[in-house]
């Protein structure tokens, strides 16, 4: 009965979910009249059999051009005949897309995948504002195992300006490059362990580059990446399976009422560190992207004292208005908050755990990310302004090479005001209309939640915390 109950509560939860990111979508054809286009694309095939990692950039990706606003980026991984594939089959590790220039033309030697980032003078990188770069967090969009329920929507006036000819640099190109991260984990030992690239498991004493492992690098990304193999069970024999990354670009073409956002990408384990890149237009900030969650110490038993919480300090070059802002974390993960430096909570964004086996609500993964969207002008981070980054997992099971990732949308509080005064006023109330209902549905998702919190304290206080299986 309660496990029944519990897949009703988080199902109704998804629900809302998906229909508040079709609602700010909605409201957003709205105030375009009609003018947001979406394209649906895939990645070139790859091929897993049991146990095996895919990690490679595939360069000059299809990826709408000319002089546009990008609205939303959307990405799941799917199989031959179109289908979802669970993340119990096929773990998404991670997905970014990223955008360089290079001297045209480019060839077809150069679009095939590759294993790393190209370095030659013959490709420029165009990454976001900030403030990890160097090769290091530049992408704009990028997600992981939540993918297939986090928004991503851009919502009105605003968008990520992108093909403007003044900045692209003389005798070169815009483009596109994808990395995939997926990890088969049909017939492995340990689906966490692999999941989460323990070394051991994959059998590595050195990287990608052939560089021996640090003796205190037990689990991440140095030990997971392409071509490496996670331990099977005895005796495991499985087909290869052919599989795709298939993406949706939303985007409008740019106008004049278009207000452009800033793209930051903020990380927990960032240390502050600076040093200048030499084929970087941006300073290097020490930014680690991954670390190890410890075990809980014997003794401690109540879930809320069992969390590890990794807190990192960063400024803001440039302020503005928060317009979106979304968090990515891998299990265990219990939520990020980002924090203005008065105390202010700026967003809090936190994980959606499936309890199912059907694609996007897998037992144990997270399967989503709640997304925040304040009211334009009602949320600022002034110019130079200290934030505060707080990561939050769980300690009930040690982790290795997670991550507490923050993407954030800012921009120009008076450009803003300027432009979203000039909205129609039914704009503004036809916001609040369409979200009363969604407010509703919270109110009775968390009332039906609430009649199951004290027994489900209980019983994971008796079961542990629910992962995914060994």
């Amino acid at each position: 009965m309660y496990q029944h109950m519990r897949a009703w509560i988080l199902s109704c939860f998804l629900w809302i979910a998906t229909v508040h990111a079709q609602i700010t979508t909605e409201t957003s054809l709205d105030l375009s009249a009609g003018k947001i286009k979406s394209a649906v694309f895939k990645s070139p095939a790859f091929i897993l059999g049991p146990g095996e990692v895919q990690d490679k950039w595939y360069y000059g990706i299809d990826f709408p051009k000319g002089h546009i606003a990008l609205k939303g980026f959307d990405a799941e991984v799917v199989n031959e005949d179109g289908n979802s594939v669970p993340l119990s089959e096929t773990y998404l590790h991670h997905w970014v897309v990223n955008r360089f220039y290079h001297k045209t033309p480019i060839t077809e030697e150069q679009r095939k995948p590759k294993n790393e980032i190209l370095t030659s003078s013959d490709y420029i990188s165009a990454g976001n504002d900030g403030i990890c770069q160097a090769n290091v967090l530049s992408q704009y969009f990028g997600l992981g195992s939540e993918t297939r329920h986090t928004s991503t929507f851009i919502p009105d006036p605003y968008g990520i300006i992108v093909g403007d000819p003044n900045e692209i640099p003389e005798g070169y190109e815009e483009s596109w490059l994808l990395n995939v991260h997926a990890i088969d984990t049909r017939g492995v030992v340990n689906s966490l362990g692999c999941t989460e690239c323990k070394c051991d498991l994959y059998n590595v004493t050195e990287d990608s580059y052939h560089r021996p492992l640090r003796k205190d690098y037990i689990g991440g990304l140095r030990c997971c990446y392409d071509g490496t193999q996670c331990q099977l069970k005895e005796g495991v024999q499985g087909e290869k399976i052919k599989l795709y990354l298939k993406y949706t670009i939303h985007w409008m073409d740019w106008e004049e009422t278009i207000v452009p956002v800033k793209t930051y990408i903020l990380d927990a384990t960032d240390t502050g560190e600076r040093s200048v890149d030499q084929s970087s237009s941006h300073d290097y900030v020490g930014c680690h992207v991954e670390y190890d969650i410890p075990q809980c110490s014997e003794g401690i038993h109540s879930p809320g004292d069992c969390i590890d919480i990794r807190e990192a300090h960063m400024v803001i070059p440039q302020g503005g208005d928060v317009i979106y802002a979304v968090a990515h974390q891998h299990t265990g993960g219990a939520g990020i908050t980002l924090y203005g430096q008065d105390g202010r909570e700026i967003c809090t964004s936190l994980p959606i755990y499936g309890e199912g086996r059907e694609p996007g609500n897998e037992t144990g993964y997270i399967v989503g990310m709640g997304s925040c969207y304040p009211e334009p002008g009602s949320v600022q981070i002034h110019g130079g302004e200290t934030l505060k980054l707080q990561s939050k997992y769980s300690k009930e099971r040690s982790h290795t090479g997670v991550m507490g990732l923050f993407y954030l949308l800012i921009a120009d509080p008076m450009e803003n005001r300027a432009l979203y005064s000039h909205q129609p006023e039914q704009a503004s109330s036809l916001h609040v209309n369409r979200f009363l209902p969604i407010g509703l549905l919270i109110a009775f998702a968390l009332l039906a939640g609430l009649g199951l919190a004290a027994y489900s304290i209980k019983k994971r206080r008796e079961d542990g915390y629910e992962y995914i299986i060994a």
